[in-house]
């Protein structure tokens, strides 16, 4: 039999933690001493102890090695951990992907205008309404006619604090005429419908966006930024993209100060 020092020595493990496991009955002293109080040891502990190290560097809690020493709920606590070491190989893999995308990314140009970043879009009521416009610039025309209607329609209705309002590109390819949209803005409350306009609750979603500064007419870089990042860092588009004019022609005079964000629905590919 090994002192306790000397088992210390042997696995490894520094005598205080020895105590410890003593003192949660994890590893107890094969024997103590009745006229020393000296804790002893044997081969076969060492062991145990190696497993419940193993167990340790893995990421088992105490509490989880406890349950499997004593041969409680072993493929059920093992199970779990596995769903959670995936899980954090998953978040892993995404923050390298993300990484090797910027020491890629040698438009130092792009990479400074634009940046992608991951979020939830807010859970919320809208008022929405789909159009076909005859071509772009007519949203802006469209748009604030369509809120005030809703607004005489429905007095007291406020918007949604902080705002959030988006258009969805609803059509299956790039149009320059005729293009299909959903407009929808945020509210706090239902409203009366009329003319062709909807209230319903929209559910938060994931979203990977990035900010545009200055002309619609170069927004397409934006596009094809988002749809590289997304296919090199492993998500797939699961909705239409969504656009938050943010500032543009209503409240800025220049147009190099219209900043627009593009948000695009994503989901993360399970790794194969």
């Amino acid at each position: 039999m090994y002192k306790i020092g000397q088992f210390s020595i042997l696995c490894r493990t520094p005598i205080k933690t020895l105590r410890y496991y003593d003192e949660i009955n994890l590893l107890k002293p094969e024997k103590v001493d009745k006229y020393t109080s000296y804790r002893l040891y044997t081969t076969n502990q060492l062991i145990q102890i190696h497993y419940i190290n193993s167990l340790k560097q893995i990421g088992f809690s105490i509490k989880e090695i406890k349950s499997m020493m004593s041969g409680h709920d072993i493929g059920l606590i093992l199970n779990s951990k596995k769903s959670e070491l995936q899980s954090e190989l998953i978040e892993i893999n995404n923050k390298l992907s993300k990484l090797n995308f910027i020491l890629d990314e040698k438009e130092e140009e792009v990479l400074m205008k634009y940046q992608a970043v991951i979020k939830n879009t807010p859970k919320c009521i809208v008022y929405s309404k789909k159009m076909l416009l005859p071509n772009y610039d007519a949203l802006f025309t469209l748009i604030p006619k369509l809120g005030e209607k809703v607004q005489k329609e429905n007095p007291d209705l406020k918007c949604l604090n902080p705002e959030y309002c988006f258009v969805k590109e609803l059509d299956k390819e790039y149009k320059e005429k005729n293009i299909n949209i959903e407009y929808c803005e945020a509210v706090t409350d239902y409203g009366n419908e009329v003319d062709g306009i909807e209230f319903k609750k929209i559910e938060s979603v994931k979203v990977v966006s990035a900010m545009h500064k200055g002309s619609y007419d170069s927004i397409s870089n934006v596009f094809n930024f988002l749809f590289k990042w997304i296919n090199e860092n492993n998500y797939e588009i699961i909705d239409y993209p969504r656009l938050s004019y943010i500032d543009g022609i209503w409240n800025k005079d220049c147009e190099d100060e219209w900043l627009t964000e593009l948000q695009i629905p994503i989901r993360y590919k399970r790794l194969l």
